[in-house]
């Protein structure tokens, strides 16, 4: 399996597809990371289209078990970030 593209290869590609520095590229992706973190920690969602939705899903307090030990502990209620992946890029991967 190849490794994940990094920051700096994704700046790169991101500026030859846009023609532009990679500077620019650069500000483009750091800016659209902020709105999408803004809008997911307030409760919101983002859609990606062609890519998928963000999302931040509220999870109830729920008994967990620690596996070191067995042991049975209440865990309190929490969020966590979720993504759903569009059906076109499903599609595209499955060929």
């Amino acid at each position: 399996m190849a490794k994940p593209m990094t920051k700096t290869q994704l700046v790169a590609a991101l500026a030859e597809e846009m023609d532009a520095e990679k500077k620019t590229a650069g500000t483009a992706l750091d800016a659209i990371i902020a709105i999408i973190t803004k809008e997911v920690s307030e409760g919101g969602s983002v859609t990606l289209p062609g890519v998928g939705k963000i999302y931040c899903r509220e999870r109830p307090e729920r008994m967990v078990r620690n596996p070191a030990t067995g042991e049975q502990i209440k865990k309190e209620a929490d969020k966590v970030v979720k993504m759903t992946i569009a059906k076109a890029l499903k599609d595209s991967v499955n060929g």
